[in-house]
């Protein structure tokens, strides 16, 4: 009682009920994308099993093409020059390779069948499910939609994602009195353990595992991005740290930004290689501006002294 009277308590983010929703909107999305990737896996085993190389040959195994032959291969179609007909034109594998991809489906057993036609309705069932959430999203972030915006015109980050991060911290990241108490609850900069002045660890704390998880992927995202700081501030760090400090860097840049973008209301303006060249060009036309002035200068005082 004695310390919460002198304020020496730091007191938990507890989200409002209208942010609570968000998150579990939110949170359930990214668990309904994650057992789409375990059933699309499965699928893909499951082909490699009947030894139907398909996954080789297109770009998407849940494209339109892949889909209309292996919902036609689930309905008892065994005929691989039949199926490969099904693949659009502007696919890059031939008929050829696909009649040869797909040759395994004449002594296709029926259980496997019954299998891809089970793992097809399960990925569209979790298609069905996502859209639904994506549109309660849409209305629950209505009044927020500025800052949606705000934050996908961020390298690395996409409308997803920064649904997630205000789900996270709030459309206005208003409980975080600045940059660095947002990075510190997420996580997302290095601790500061220290005894006797003497420093003992800078990992970072546990934080947030859910804004932990969105920045690391922003990240790495970010650092690719070409004409951006992220791909510059990569390089320039990658060979002294390695790829994941490196990404731990860009992740705790991003958390500082995604809070001055929210807390100010302000947009992303760009300081990549395109925008540094522009201010090289304005700085080298304004001192050539000085020596002229300068030259004209140091010959009037050489004149007046003749």
């Amino acid at each position: 009682m004695k310390r919460l009277v002198a304020d020496e308590l730091v007191l938990s983010f507890v989200p409002d009920t209208d942010q609570q929703l968000w998150r579990t909107v939110t949170r359930r999305k990214y668990q309904l994308t994650r057992d789409h990737v375990r059933l699309q896996n499965q699928l893909e085993g499951l082909l490699e099993e009947c030894h139907i190389k398909l996954s080789s040959l297109v770009s998407d195994l849940l494209g339109a093409s892949a889909r209309r032959m292996l919902k036609a291969l689930a309905e008892g179609e065994t005929n691989p020059v039949a199926l490969a007909v099904m693949a659009d034109k502007n696919l890059r594998a031939t008929q050829a390779q696909l009649c040869d991809a797909l040759g395994a489906c004449t002594e296709l057993k029926p259980i496997y069948r019954r299998l891809l036609k089970m793992f097809l309705e399960g990925l569209q069932f979790i298609d069905q499910q996502i859209s639904q959430l994506d549109q309660e999203l849409a209305n629950l972030l209505s009044r927020h939609h500025d800052a949606v915006v705000h934050l996908a015109e961020i390298p690395g980050l996409g409308v997803d994602s920064a649904q997630q991060i205000i789900a996270e911290v709030g459309a206005w990241a208003a409980t975080f009195s600045s940059a660095k108490q947002l990075s510190s609850w997420v996580g997302a900069r290095p601790g500061e353990e220290e005894s006797a002045e003497v420093s003992k660890s800078h990992r970072s704390p546990k934080g947030n595992r859910h804004m932990r998880r969105i920045l690391n992927q922003a990240a790495n995202a970010a650092a690719k991005s070409k004409g951006t700081i992220f791909e510059i501030v990569y390089r320039r760090l990658v060979s002294r740290l390695g790829h994941n400090q490196t990404i731990g860097a860009i992740a705790h840049r991003l958390c500082r930004l995604i809070w001055i973008i929210l807390h100010r209301g302000v947009r992303y303006e760009e300081r990549g290689p395109s925008v540094n060249a522009k201010t090289r060009r304005h700085r080298t036309n304004r001192m050539i501006r000085e020596l002229r002035r300068a030259s004209a200068s140091s010959l009037a005082r050489s004149l007046s002294l003749i």
